[in-house]
């Protein structure tokens, strides 16, 4: 495939860049020091028409493809952000929007798309559970019939930007796993109000990502009506699972800007410091090779990652691309972001330096979303034609 960037692709990376750099590396981390939102950046983004890059131009959008939210995404964390800001992206455009605009009804179209697009709605998503983390199959939480709609109640954990969203895409059983044939059966999406009788949600103290807060989120009986549905009553995995695939993609994008954010401060310290003689540490291959090895990995999950964006776009199978290349990216960020704190040493360890952040915000995305062990067990099954081992 050819990735060179169209005219229109380098309008946007350039957009996205100038963004970026806007709220740089100070921005997130005073930020990141208060735990705060990023409510100004993603206004920004919003202004810019760069939220709907590949979201429907009929109510708003650009009507562009995922490879093109790829090219943004990087561009907008290389600034300073890190891969926190691709969260953003996750939440919003993806759970929000593509789960809307390929599977929502008409009038969710058009009556949300242009709010997510435009930044007046903010989105999140309610999947993973206590007992459904890894195993999204143990789902407990069930919407029962009632009337026209369902009565919803369970409990969601570390569920992601829960005070920032109006709208929640709820991931629930509908039919219990012992009236089903296969595991897969029985479980329908949802998209509800935040602010809803019944709903509550409790705050989770992390490590890292800490501009973008996580929730312990509770249904109590909540109502939820018949046009709340989105995709297909009790058939809703195959449709949870395309908007998954998607996220994977937007999580490798904001991995390959952070690795290259990373690998830029700690290459500009490395030239700038001198401890024996004239030489810059930057010289001694101790710190050259690591560096190097971690520039080449992320490179691979770069064009890996297109491919899927370009396959998805295409409307071809892209799930096994998606995946690996978020595989890959994760373990090269946390690699790269650790190796650019040992450049700089002791400097690495504080808040000034900037690396001790992305350190911390790319270490989640080794086993969220999807862990390394679960992408593994696909690749084994599904490419290598290995037995089940769960």
């Amino acid at each position: 495939m050819d990735f060179r960037l169209t005219s229109e692709q380098e309008i946007m990376v350039e957009t996205a860049t100038k963004i970026g750099e806007q709220f740089g590396l100070d921005y997130w981390r005073k930020l990141d020091a208060k735990g705060d939102y990023p409510h100004e950046m993603w206004r920004a983004i919003c202004d810019a028409g760069l939220c709907g890059v590949a979201l429907p131009e009929e109510h708003g959008g650009a009507g562009l493809g995922m490879l093109d939210i790829a090219l943004v995404v990087e561009a907008l964390c290389q600034g300073g952000a890190g891969c926190t800001l691709s969260q953003l992206y996750m939440l919003n455009p993806i759970f929000g929007g593509i789960s809307i605009s390929k599977y929502g009804t008409d009038a969710m179209r058009r009556e949300i798309l242009p709010k997510i697009i435009s930044g007046e709605v903010g989105c999140c998503m309610a999947l993973t559970e206590p007992d459904a983390g890894t195993n999204s199959l143990n789902l407990r939480t069930f919407a029962e019939v009632d009337g026209n709609g369902w009565r919803l109640n369970g409990q969601k954990i570390y569920i992601s930007a829960v005070p920032q969203a109006a709208k929640m895409l709820v991931i629930s059983r509908t039919k219990k796993p012992e009236e089903v044939k296969k595991k897969t059966d029985g479980i329908t999406l949802f998209m509800i109000d935040v602010e809803r009788e019944g709903v509550s949600h409790s705050a989770i103290d992390k490590v890292g990502t800490r501009c973008v807060p996580a929730s312990n989120v509770y249904f109590d009986n909540v109502p939820v009506s018949g046009d709340e549905l989105i995709g297909t009553l009790d058939e809703g995995w195959p449709e949870l699972l395309d908007v998954l695939n998607t996220e994977r993609i937007v999580t490798a994008a904001g991995l390959v800007g952070t690795v290259h954010l990373a690998l830029r401060l700690a290459v500009d310290y490395a030239n700038g410091r001198k401890l024996f003689g004239d030489k810059a540490i930057s010289s001694y291959q101790g710190l050259q090779f690591p560096l190097a090895q971690v520039y080449a990995e992320i490179e691979c999950a770069r064009v890996m990652n297109y491919q899927a964006a370009a396959l998805f776009d295409d409307g071809d199978a892209f799930g096994h691309y998606a995946n690996m290349a978020k595989l890959v990216a994760a373990q090269a960020a946390a690699e790269g972001t650790e190796r650019a704190m040992q450049t700089m040493g002791g400097m690495g360890y504080s808040t000034e330096m900037h690396v001790e952040r992305l350190w911390r915000d790319a270490r989640l995305f080794r086993f969220a979303p999807v862990s390394e062990e679960m992408i593994l067990n696909y690749i084994a099954m599904h490419e290598l034609g290995m037995n089940r081992g769960y």
